[in-house]
């Protein structure tokens, strides 16, 4: 398993700018290097507190490339529904030429009403948009003089530039959120998945739902599972909870918020059950998230042993994407928190993977 940071704005402007924001995020990548986080990954979300402030993934990522240069980049996720595919591929391959080849795409589906609705996207076009989208940037960054005579977008011999500087192009990520045909869908894809465990119904079965779907289509090679979680680090565990418990409640409570319209009634046949994935979101607390195997909060050794129990629990992980600064939480108390995961976490999982 390898630990990198994850960036969920979920603030609001009276409470955090977005300049002291991304300063702060940006800071804290400059400790990947020391300490060897794999990665950094950013959300793509919009008109809302909740993840609000990163509606181009690409933006941040760029300029955490010059923070780090040896993390992966992750987009955790761009949205096909709302992004035309030519002017996607192309910005994607230019990071992923900025980066130096260090770019992990990860594709959402999208899933908030108000998102669909500002961009004059039905919702029920969502799966149809989410797997076009998918298969168009694939093509335009494999494959030059592309053509497509999709339901949504269509062009004609089109090379996209620049070239991707992977080859035959990034590695691709599908992000699920709390349903068995989510997950199995990614996997059907042949695709690495990118989940959240303290969401939705029991982890466990999602990620069977996703490696059965692999193995029944037949995929070479290995899939490769990357979960969010939070994580909060300090030499004292009683504080360590004090900090981290009520931003992480606050952090669900604002998602809740956000999709509250699926809890009114079911929005389109492409989003059953999300009112009961609302409903659970609501009724989340910070001991159910540690209960999730959702978030790591105390002491390194605490720590230690919840991330050993989780790789346990889910079958393996490789990725743990890690919220280290969520909510209004400070620069003093994110940059604690990261420096010392890096100086006693990262080490112990490390000489395991060189023991092995």
């Amino acid at each position: 398993m390898e630990f990198g940071m994850s960036f969920f704005p979920d603030v609001k402007p009276a409470e955090k700018s977005a300049r002291q924001y991304f300063d702060e995020s940006l800071r804290l990548a400059d400790w990947c290097d020391v300490y060897g986080y794999s990665h950094v990954r950013v959300v793509e979300h919009y008109f809302h507190p909740w993840g609000g402030y990163s509606p181009n993934p690409i933006i941040f990522l760029t300029a955490a490339s010059q923070h780090t240069k040896r993390a992966r980049l992750v987009t955790g996720a761009v949205l096909p529904a709302f992004n035309h595919p030519l002017k996607l591929a192309g910005e994607l391959a230019m990071l992923d030429a900025i980066s130096d080849g260090r770019l992990d795409i990860g594709f959402a589906r999208a899933f908030l009403p108000y998102e669909f609705r500002h961009f004059g996207v039905s919702m029920d076009e969502s799966v149809a948009r989410f797997e076009e989208g998918i298969e168009q940037v694939r093509a335009l960054l494999e494959g030059e003089h592309v053509s497509s005579n999709g339901q949504f977008h269509q062009y004609e011999n089109v090379t996209s530039l620049p070239r991707p500087t992977q080859r035959p192009r990034p590695p691709f990520y599908i992000a699920a959120v709390g349903t068995p045909a989510s997950f199995a869908r990614a996997g059907r894809l042949g695709y690495n998945l990118m989940a959240i465990p303290g969401v939705g119904p029991s982890p466990t079965e999602l990620l069977q739902a996703y490696r059965e779907a692999w193995r029944s289509a037949g995929h070479p090679g290995q899939e490769t599972i990357m979960l969010a979680v939070f994580m909060y680090c300090h030499v004292d565990r009683e504080e360590a909870i004090r900090i981290a418990k009520p931003r992480i409640e606050r952090h669900f409570q604002s998602v809740a918020d956000a999709a509250s319209e699926h809890a009114e009634r079911q929005l389109s046949a492409d989003y059953k059950n999300y009112d009961k994935m609302v409903e659970k979101v609501r009724a989340e607390t910070f001991e159910s998230q540690l209960q999730h195997y959702a978030a790591f909060v105390g002491t390194p050794a605490d720590i230690i042993e919840q991330l050993h129990e989780f790789d346990r629990v889910m079958g393996g992980v490789d990725h743990a994407s890690m919220q280290v600064n969520f909510n209004d939480m400070s620069y003093a108390d994110a940059e604690q928190s990261v420096r010392l995961f890096g100086e006693k976490v990262i080490p112990h999982f490390a000489a395991e993977r060189i023991a092995r």
